[in-house]
């Protein structure tokens, strides 16, 4: 049981290792914040791997990290709203650990990539786009200028479903070969 929460918190560690290196290599960077990444990528994996409970914990904390390594703060309730809430959300996706175990298990990756995957992913960008559209909302109306301050925002924050769609062509690609070459099934549970 020690040797599989030390395996977790290593994993932790290095998904939010790894999702601040991807953040450095951005595709494109909007002007008030925000990028197409792939840094979501480490967090959705490690969520579908691990579990709702490390899925969390390594979103908020990679959302601590990045405001710490690219600094964008205008309030404190911002500062919560597009840091550690929008990259905690992410961490949904381990709402879906289950059946991406399930499916493993009976050694069916497609049905897991369908059933699991995809809809994870979806969570997970869901959650996150909200938050930051809720703090578009709230903090950066000013940048709407005539426009409904909503429809700015959700507008705006559409680089967080491009981002996604990216990471979830990756983790498609990812996640049969990391499931044989580290399988995930009977280590989270114990």
């Amino acid at each position: 049981m020690r040797n599989t929460r030390i395996t977790v918190l290593v994993e932790i560690g290095l998904s939010i290792a790894l999702a601040a290196v991807l953040n450095l290599t951005k595709v494109f960077e909007m002007p008030q914040g925000g990028s197409v990444s792939l840094a979501m990528l480490p967090l959705f994996v490690l969520a579908l791997r691990r579990g709702l409970p490390a899925g969390v914990a390594a979103g908020v904390l990679y959302g601590v990290l990045d405001v710490l390594l690219q600094p964008f703060v205008v309030h404190w309730v911002q500062f919560f709203l597009d840091y550690p809430i929008a990259y905690g959300a992410v961490g949904l996706t381990g709402l879906f650990a289950g059946a991406w175990h399930r499916s493993v298990t009976a050694n069916r990756l497609g049905r897991a990539i369908l059933i699991a995957l995809v809809p994870a992913v979806l969570v997970g960008t869901i959650g996150r786009y909200l938050a930051h559209v809720a703090s578009g909302v709230i903090f950066f109306s000013e940048y709407a200028e005539g426009q409904p301050v909503l429809a700015y925002s959700a507008i705006y924050n559409l680089y967080v479903p491009v981002s996604a769609a990216a990471c979830l062509a990756a983790a498609i690609l990812l996640m049969p070969v990391l499931e044989r070459a580290v399988p995930s099934v009977n280590s989270t549970r114990e």
